[in-house]
């Protein structure tokens, strides 16, 4: 895995995973800052190549009144402070072709959401800003329907592409991820895995999704056996009043085990 053409990545040498973490949607500077400075201080120690995550706005809402940000160019710019001043690259999902050259001037990486990953527009734009594009697997797609995605970035003119497993939907309220997509995807491309978004149970009749932290480990663990390049985890200090996606989200307080566990799975899966 080469992660050589994002700036400001660090640990490259590793034959660790790469991590993409942070909160759901950036709510303030303040909150930004205070999660990126805990992930770095743990990542740094664990020498994992770590890049912050945060949405600059939420289009995918499952009510009008659902949180969708605090303004574009003021999301955009806490984006912006948390790489300057941690000195780490950072990853924000875009929702249409405007947004693509919006968000480049800010992140690192833009990631297509799940349910968007077949519009060819909105991934073209992406791959035409030069920035590596993060796709995530659709819900309703198989494994091999991804390298269609991945090719549409090449012919674009990037090589700089991923593939991001989020899980797929298992009936109405639940999600599955399927293992043996893995090695598949990761013959079109470096293949991340989302845990968190995978424990997911969407489409409660509340309008607010639920999810299953407490399975949290159980996913990333296995997804490190099966030799994931990276893990995709949102994390909170305070997920309970998270303004989206709290009840999937794992709590910061959590995350320094979690990667210790998994740094110590992955060196065993490398000398096998």
């Amino acid at each position: 895995m080469n992660l050589q053409d994002i700036p400001k990545i660090k640990h490259n040498n590793s034959n660790n995973f790469f991590l993409l973490a942070g909160p759901c949607a950036i709510e303030s500077e303040d909150m930004a800052l205070r999660i990126a400075e805990k992930v770095v201080s743990i990542t740094s120690k664990l020498e994992i190549p770590y890049i912050f995550k945060g949405s600059f706005k939420k289009a995918n809402r499952s009510r009008i009144d659902s949180f969708s940000g605090i303004g574009n160019e003021k999301a955009l710019k806490i984006l912006q402070k948390v790489s300057k001043t941690f000195d780490v690259p950072t990853v924000t999902d875009i929702h249409q072709v405007s947004d693509a050259v919006l968000a480049a001037q800010y992140v690192d990486v833009l990631q297509i959401p799940a349910f968007l990953v077949r519009q060819t527009d909105l991934v073209v734009a992406a791959a035409k800003t030069g920035k590596v594009v993060n796709l995530k697997k659709g819900q309703f797609m198989s494994p091999e329907a991804m390298q269609h995605a991945v090719q549409k970035v090449k012919d674009s003119g990037n090589k700089n592409v991923w593939i991001t497993d989020r899980g797929t939907m298992f009936g109405y309220q639940d999600m599955i991820v399927d293992f043996r997509g893995i090695p598949t995807m990761r013959q079109y491309a470096p293949v991340v895995l989302d845990v968190t978004h995978s424990l997911q149970q969407p489409n409660q009749t509340s309008g607010i999704t639920g999810g299953r932290p407490d399975m949290i480990e159980t996913i990333a663990r296995a997804g490190i056996v099966n030799n994931v390049d990276g893990l995709f985890i949102e994390t909170h200090f305070d997920p309970a009043n998270a303004k989206s996606d709290g009840a999937n989200m794992l709590h910061l307080d959590y995350l320094e085990k979690l990667l210790t566990n998994l740094v110590a799975i992955r060196k065993t899966v490398n000398n096998l």
